[in-house]
């Protein structure tokens, strides 16, 4: 696993790459890559850095795994690759900012176009085993992504932080609140949207509302 990030990027995470873990963690990507199919490519690993800029970013999304099937991840939580069939989380995220915004429903479940504006979309394990949830994990990936998310918290000030579901609700921990502005509710997948905690966030307009306070420029979600 050849590490290219952006220099924004590369000049705050250049200390985990150099510690011992991150080493252990490419070597394992290595082998798994080797000898097994895995998601995404190998070029869009960091996928979620080199469309977004540190300078750029403004909202931070937190995933948790990569797609496990064929041609779906593509680096970046929660979106899959143009004319792939949309995943049920997806779903749920496009209904909502239908509703929340009063748009149509995107036809391409591809998210570069947020992450060109300001989005970071972070999973916490950038790479999974085909058809094998989880294969990846605790193995460095969360180490790593938690220190970025400590350092765009160290580093940056009003950066809208989207926490969805138990999972991300837990790095909360991470950010100085005081400084960012959080955002949370039930994760879009299925069992917690149909049960009542992901529609009507309203997360979308919110976020944008934060924005334009700031005086910055509205994502086009």
């Amino acid at each position: 696993m050849q590490v290219k990030i952006g220099d924004s990027w590369k000049n705050i995470l250049q200390n985990e790459f150099e510690k011992p873990y991150f080493k252990d963690l490419t070597s394992f990507v290595k082998s798994e890559y080797e000898n097994h199919t895995c998601f995404p490519a190998g070029k869009d690993i960091f996928a979620a850095f080199d469309y977004c800029s540190l300078e750029a970013l403004k909202v931070v999304i937190i995933g948790q795994d990569p797609y496990h099937g064929p041609k779906q991840a593509n680096g970046l939580c929660f979106s899959v690759k143009d004319g792939i069939k949309h995943p049920p989380s997806l779903i749920n995220i496009f209904k909502e900012i239908t509703t929340d915004l009063h748009t149509a429903y995107p036809e391409s479940g591809n998210l570069e176009k947020w992450a060109k504006q300001g989005v970071l979309l972070l999973n916490a394990t950038l790479t999974v085993r085909a058809h094998e949830a989880g294969s990846h994990q605790k193995q460095g990936w969360e180490t790593f992504t938690d220190a970025v998310i400590e350092q765009i918290s160290n580093e940056k000030e009003n950066v809208v932080f989207l926490l969805w579901g138990g999972f991300a609700k837990k790095k909360v921990k991470l950010i100085d609140t005081k400084k960012h502005h959080v955002l949370t509710s039930g994760h879009p997948s299925p069992l917690s949207a149909n049960r009542g905690y992901w529609f009507g966030n309203e997360h979308f307009s919110k976020t944008n509302a934060i924005l334009k306070e700031l005086g910055k420029e509205n994502i086009e979600w």
